[in-house]
């Protein structure tokens, strides 16, 4: 009898995991295709070209404001549903930019659905699964992350030039299947329920939180190099916009749409290698990638050739997924056991926006002081470089095995 309960145990939580990875692919591919239509929506109104990484903050800043909440949501609740939730604030929020609204609120209004979707998207693996398979899951939550990233951000580019309102129709209708996709992930309990509301005694608690999470580390190591990849990457996105007009002479928006989805391409290989390659207990395996990021990057920037800046950014990918999904898992194992999974994911998204705001306020600053885009990327990816080889020297003992 118990055999027949672990057996559909097991078959209810391999269904859950379908059904995560689905809700996880339309989210994400709306998430993408939103971005580039709304960045042609911004184009096409005549918006400067930094009012563009501005956008961006404001979707940064939702994520930082609400970093001591969302994880304990993601606790008090099963997480599934917490995932629709967050789901129905961005199809709202994708609403509100198809019937004319202020683009910037609406952008905004996604944020807020984003930011209390990450901590549930990924606490809810170590509640379908656990151990060495841990790193596997995490590879097939970026896989599928990743694939949407790669057709979302392509159909958004590609949509805005044929047409932007069909563009953005479709990206609201994305979102509508993502909460449809929610409904079949199970209502697994609570894993913290009961906790206190009173925004001091949340404040509190996700101060504890960081605390614990930065006194470890094994942990303090993961959330530096994510946050450092996740800067870089959201940089690099809005670098394209600017380097393909002037590096390729091409002014539409497929192209740079299409050049982050070689990025994408390339990240689905990287995480497929980590998860075979690299485990909990030698993740020191994924630092030379890091670095080899920020050098990839310099050597993208100098590129005048569609056909070398493409294979350039797979490769940029490929070292990108490598580099980041062994830290993610080592986070959601550490993390679970300390602070909850849902709080220690709140931590580590806290950490990678504020990187984010960082380096687009910076990139910011570059573009309306006129900065050339070649130099731009350049600098950028050498600054990246570095700033993993420091953290691979430093890094602690705990986390160097």
């Amino acid at each position: 009898m118990n055999g027949i309960n672990t057996q559909q145990e097991t078959s209810l939580r391999s269904r859950g995991m379908l059904a995560v990875m689905g809700a996880q692919f339309f989210s994400a591919f709306g998430d993408n295709a939103l971005l580039f239509a709304t960045l042609a929506l911004l184009k096409s109104e005549r918006y400067p070209d930094w009012s563009q990484p501005v956008m961006q903050m404001l979707f940064v800043a939702a994520y930082i404001l609400l970093a001591p909440f969302v994880g304990q949501l993601a606790d008090s609740f099963a997480k599934g549903r917490v995932m629709m939730f967050a789901n129905s604030l961005k199809l709202l929020g994708a609403l509100l930019i198809c019937f004319g609204f202020d683009p910037f609120v609406g952008y905004t209004l996604v944020g807020v659905g984003a930011a209390a979707y990450s901590p549930a998207k990924y606490g809810i693996l170590t509640e379908l699964t656990s151990g060495e398979k841990l790193v596997k899951a995490n590879g097939m939550m970026e896989s599928s992350t990743i694939a949407a990233i790669l057709l979302g951000s392509v159909s958004g580019g590609v949509l805005a030039d044929w047409s932007l309102m069909a563009a953005l129709a479709i990206c609201a209708l994305t979102y509508a299947v993502a909460v449809a996709a929610n409904l079949f992930i199970p209502a697994l309990a609570a894993a913290r329920p009961g906790q206190s509301w009173n925004p001091g005694a949340m404040l509190r608690s996700f101060y504890r939180a960081c605390a614990a999470l930065w006194h470890n580390a094994e942990t303090r190591f993961s959330i530096l190099g994510t946050s450092l990849f996740w800067g870089a990457g959201v940089t690099l996105r809005f670098l394209l916009v600017l380097w393909v007009p002037v590096a390729l002479g091409i002014s539409d928006n497929a192209t740079p749409t299409t050049l982050n989805a070689m990025v994408a391409i390339g990240i689905v290989f990287g995480a497929g290698a980590a998860a075979k390659l690299v485990t909990l207990e030698t993740v020191r395996r994924c630092m030379p990638a890091g670095v080899l990021i920020g050098v990839m990057v310099v050597i993208f920037s100098m590129q005048h050739s569609l056909t070398s800046a493409c294979l350039l950014l797979i490769v940029t990918g490929a070292l990108g997924g490598f580099f980041v999904v062994p830290l993610n898992a080592v986070l959601q194992a550490r993390g679970k056991a300390s602070v909850g999974a849902g709080n220690a994911i709140a931590v580590q998204n806290f950490g990678e926006n504020i990187a984010m705001l960082t380096m687009l306020g910076l990139y910011t600053l570059a573009v309306k002081a006129g900065a050339p885009a070649v130099a731009t990327g350049v600098g950028f990816g050498a600054l990246f470089a570095l700033a993993i080889a420091a953290l691979w020297v430093w890094r602690p003992k705990a986390a160097a095995r």
